[in-house]
This record gives C-alpha cells, sequence and structure tokens, in this order.
C-alpha cells in the first residue's frame, strides 16, 4: 500500500466509494490507493472471506476511514439492490463507483463454447455493470464519477474469447452511452482499457503467459485515482494503459 500524499489533503479525502469486484487484482490495488487518499470504501465481491483480507491489508496500511465490506453477486438484482440499501444506511451517498467486477473464461473458438459460459460471462461484465450503476445513480450528485474497467479486449478482439471480448465491447458501449447521459448531471464517466495487468484472470486463459512483461495492478489503480482526482470538470474520458514491454 502506498504512503498518503505528502503535500497537504487529497481532493478524494472523506469521498465515498464502492468498488466492485475489490478482493483481489485491480479491484484490490484501485480500494488501497483510495484508502491512501482517504476515501470511505465499500468493498465488494462473492466471497466474503477474501474482502476479509482485502479490508485487513488496508488496515495494517494505515486507512483511516471508514471500510465496509458487503458480499454481492453482481448478476442478482435483488442483491445490489440490497448492497445500495446498505450504503444509504451508512453512507447516505456515493461519489465514485469502480464497476470492476468481471471474470473470462476458458480458450474456446465460438464453435465449442458452451451456452452456459457465454451467460455467466455477459451476466457478470455487462449486465452486473448495468444493475450496479442503476442503482447506484439515486445516490450520486454533480461531482461523482464512475469508472468502468473495461480492458483492452473493448477495442481489440482475441480468438478463443468471444464472450469476453463481446462483453468488453458491450460495456464500452454502455459506458459511453452512459456517459452522455450523465454529462448534464455533472458526473463523468470513465473508461479503464488496461492492457496485460499480471492478475489472477490470466488463469483462466493463459495460465503459462508471460507476466513479466505485464502492467502491475498497482500501476492501474495509481491512473484510476490520478484521473478521479482531477476537478469535476476534467475533460478525462478514457485511460488506456499498456505494458511498456509491448504487446504480449
Amino acid at each position: 500500500m502506498r504512503n498518503k500524499r505528502d503535500h497537504g489533503p487529497s481532493p478524494l479525502a472523506g469521498k465515498v466509494a464502492l468498488i466492485t469486484g475489490a478482493s483481489q487484482g485491480i479491484g484490490r490495488a484501485i480500494a488501497e490507493a483510495l484508502a491512501c487518499e482517504g476515501c470511505n470504501l465499500i468493498l465488494t465481491g462473492r466471497t466474503q472471506s477474501k474482502l476479509d483480507q482485502a479490508a485487513k491489508r488496508l488496515k495494517l496500511g494505515g486507512a483511516s476511514a471508514k471500510v465496509l465490506t458487503l458480499t454481492c453477486d453482481v448478476r442478482e438484482p435483488a442483491q445490489v439492490e440490497a448492497l445500495m440499501d446498505e450504503v444509504r444506511k451508512n453512507f447516505r451517498r456515493l461519489e465514485i463507483l469502480i464497476n470492476n467486477a468481471g471474470i473470462s473464461h476458458s480458450n474456446l473458438e465460438v464453435c465449442k463454447l458452451p451456452l452456459d459460459l457465454w451467460r455467466e460471462v455477459i451476466a457478470t461484465n455487462l449486465t452486473g455493470t448495468f444493475l450496479v450503476t442503476q442503482a447506484a445513480l439515486p445516490l450520486m450528485k454533480s461531482g461523482g464519477a464512475i469508472v468502468n474497467n473495461l480492458s483492452i479486449a473493448a477495442k481489440r478482439v482475441f480468438a478463443g474469447a468471444s464472450a469476453y471480448n463481446a462483453s468488453k465491447h458491450g460495456a464500452l458501449g454502455f459506458t459511453n452511452t452512459l456517459r452522455e447521459e450523465l454529462r448534464p448531471r455533472g458526473i463523468r464517466v470513465i473508461a479503464l482499457l488496461p492492457g496485460a495487468t499480471d492478475t489472477a484472470i490470466w488463469n483462466t486463459f493463459w495460465p503459462d503467459a508471460p507476466r513479466k512483461k505485464m502492467m502491475s495492478a498497482e500501476t492501474v489503480a495509481r491512473a484510476v485515482v490520478n484521473a478521479l482526482a482531477l476537478p469535476a470538470n476534467s475533460t478525462v474520458e478514457e485511460l488506456t494503459l499498456m505494458p511498456s514491454a509491448g504487446p504480449l
């Protein structure tokens, strides 16, 4: 966990941030980076024990703001509504939403991809982003920000990853539409498109991927926090990050 700023209060201090898929990878790294800025956090995921471990890391790192852990399957509308009820009960507002929850699938050509697997990926990566965003919007006001973690797969395609590619391309379309709808309300919407990042998701479709050539989750998290710390009228709409080592 990085040290807190030493050049005065962070513009994010005291803000309330909700992060889905916060128990590991980029989600956890963003949580740690926001904690360093003094944000109050709601960490969500499907496994309470992993969320507890993430919260423990924050406390050991010196996080002083409030940290709330809540299990939530973003595919389930009732669970998403229950999550927002808890946010409303504990904070009554939300300034930052990080839609990070996402899954991939084994490297399978379209002709071999099971329908159930297709549905699970689309439901998590695309429909889940929609459900959480829709439920969160009543808690957000002018000056708020939404970051959707989409992956570079939102603009490129990779053979054997049709459901993942489709979900991320669809999520980019959703993100761009959402931005135009929320612009009059003063809520920023940022599309996060990281290239290869060293997280557990690679175990699903390329276990032997050259991780030493990848970015760290902390690098992605710092870029997100820097964008969120910009003035509310910032024109940052998309963050594309690529490993310095080039394509894998």
